[in-house]
């Protein structure tokens, strides 16, 4: 019998895992001025195109490959369309295709086994292990990316994928 703390405990770790969802598309938090968001919804052939303003009628700016991160929403959206800047260019997305990416408050708890949690390259045990997460790890940031069990995140400069089942997390 688990005591109401670890009640508590474990639907304040598994929380943030149900915001991102397991359907394979990005169910993330809402665009967020100011915040990072990452190109999702997209097939990976076919970039996401930056446009001039908002609206399929403006000129393309640039195209961005499905998963990449570091794009800031910089104003408010305009119904769907949101001012973005990626370091290089400036201009406006779809809000469909951007997810935001979670603020690093996330710790993975005492108890999370195994011990160390893989970090690994890809989303498959066979992938290179880029490091290891060791239990009380924090700020670890959720990316809008989960595959076959599979999270994206990002923490202390790494970014990779962690098994879903080594996961749990409380908020630090």
């Amino acid at each position: 019998m688990m005591s109401a703390k670890g009640v508590l405990l474990l639907l304040l770790a598994f929380a943030p895992i149900a915001i991102i969802g397991s359907s394979g598309h990005a169910v993330a938090e809402p665009v967020r001025v100011g915040a990072e968001h990452c190109v999702v919804n997209v097939a990976p052939g076919d970039p996401l195109n930056l446009r001039v303003g908002p609206g399929t009628g403006h000129r393309v700016v640039t195209r961005l490959p499905y998963a990449t991160c570091g794009l800031t929403v910089m104003d408010t959206c305009r119904g769907n369309w949101c001012p973005v800047e990626d370091g290089h260019h400036a201009g406006w997305l779809h809000r469909r295709y951007i997810a935001a990416v979670s603020r690093p408050t996330h710790c993975l708890s005492p108890l999370t086994q195994p011990q160390a949690v893989a970090l690994r390259a890809w989303p498959s045990d066979g992938s290179r292990v880029l490091a290891r997460l060791v239990p009380r790890s924090c700020g670890i940031a959720l990316l809008p990316y989960q595959v076959e069990g599979w999270q994206k995140v990002r923490q202390g400069g790494w970014e990779g994928w962690v098994r879903l089942s080594d996961l749990l997390f409380f908020d630090g």
